[in-house]
């Protein structure tokens, strides 16, 4: 029996060609829209990635309106830390839940992550939010509901920091904590308190306006939880390595809490360099000049 020559077809070879055509012009029409998963991607960093101007504070003072960062600093020595979980972390948008796949307009992510870097980006910049009707550039103070809202990057409207009760079903993916999470409804659940970082001072201060690059505690209105990185949970995004946020009372022997629910609001340097406050430079003796 003669074997096929070179140029004989077998098999469902139509089937297969039309197959190829079809995926060639999806990918054609897909390229021409925008929507291929490589320039999804670009765009999502292009977004996120974009430096935000925090906001400027003269007094050195909260207020309403500021565009901040909420830092969680590192407080443990270095030689009793893994250098991995070393170094000051931002709260920020998980981008792991963004769908790069859809054909959808890209939507901001409902999760939420702790990560390294701690200059302002799309990302990691939040907004104090007013809920008993306080004039923008009023001071926010201790005991004072607000919100925490955010465009991620991506959004054209704010989202709002939430967090509730965990239940069998409801928890953080890591921890199996209480978990939070973004939300574009108001409501109870968005609601947060600045607390002074003394449990014996907290009555004391009260009322008293919140400084900016100050340990502070941020406390869940509904749950009364604290806000939290725990550092020992990791999640992993197209990003690299980030830490898990939750909501949880971390308290040592002397029911007083742990660094893991230490948080400072970061405003930007009033002066003429740029940066943030942490970055300002010191200052130096009259005839000293920095390096």
């Amino acid at each position: 029996m003669a074997s096929y020559r070179l140029g004989v077809r077998v098999g469902n070879w139509l089937e297969d060609e039309i197959a190829q055509q079809d995926l060639l012009k999806d990918f054609i029409r897909k390229r021409e829209k925008g929507q291929l998963f490589v320039q999804r991607l670009a765009r999502l960093k292009e977004n996120i990635f974009k430096k935000v101007e925090l906001s400027v504070s003269s007094d050195g003072f909260v207020h309403f309106g500021d565009t901040v960062l909420l830092v969680n600093p590192d407080c443990t020595p270095p030689e009793e830390r893994d250098p991995e979980l070393r170094g000051d972390v931002t709260l920020a948008v998980d981008m792991e839940e963004v769908s790069l796949y859809s054909d959808e307009p890209l939507q901001i992510s409902r999760g939420l992550s702790a990560v390294k870097r701690v200059d302002p980006i799309g990302r990691n910049a939040f907004c104090i939010v007013s809920v008993d009707g306080s004039a923008v550039g009023e001071p926010l103070r201790y005991g004072q509901n607000f919100l925490l809202g955010t465009k991620g990057g991506v959004s054209d409207k704010l989202f709002y920091l939430a967090s509730d009760h965990k239940t069998f079903r409801d928890f953080a993916k890591k921890s199996r904590l209480q978990k939070v999470f973004l939300t574009g409804e108001l409501s109870y659940l968005t609601f947060w308190q600045a607390k002074s970082l003394d449990p014996q001072l907290r009555l004391e201060h009260e009322g008293c306006p919140v400084p900016s690059e100050t340990k502070i505690i941020i406390t869940h209105c509904y749950t009364n939880r604290n806000l939290a990185v725990p550092r020992t949970f990791c999640v992993w995004s197209s990003f690299g390595r980030e830490f898990e946020v939750i909501c949880h009372n971390y308290l040592d022997a002397r029911k007083v809490e742990e660094d893991k629910n230490y948080w400072e609001i970061i405003t930007q340097n009033p002066g003429p360099r740029d940066g943030t406050m942490p970055e300002r430079p010191k200052a130096l003796p009259e005839g000293y000049e920095h390096k």
